[in-house]
């Protein structure tokens, strides 16, 4: 029977080595993970959109509560509304 050692003193040159390369393997997909950006354009994009969506909230909020915005509408319809008949 075989027993496996998980500690790198206690194996030989080969097995050594391949534990090495192995925690090299996990240490460069571990950093590669943590440089990776991918998700930060998504996140970006969220907060730009949670941005403009407030904003146009706080314009709809300040004209309805004024009554410039419908005075505004019915004069443009008013001038149309002359100008085709």
């Amino acid at each position: 029977m075989t027993t496996i050692s998980t500690s790198p003193e206690n194996m030989n040159g080969e097995n050594k080595m391949n534990y090495q390369r192995a925690a090299l393997q996990a240490w460069v997909a571990f950093e590669s993970r943590l440089r990776c950006d991918r998700g930060q354009t998504t996140a970006e994009y969220a907060l730009v959109v949670l941005g403009a969506a407030a904003v146009a909230m706080l314009l709809i909020a300040w004209a309805t509560s004024t009554g410039k915005v419908s005075t505004m509408l019915n004069k443009v319809v008013d001038t149309v509304s002359d100008r085709i008949a």
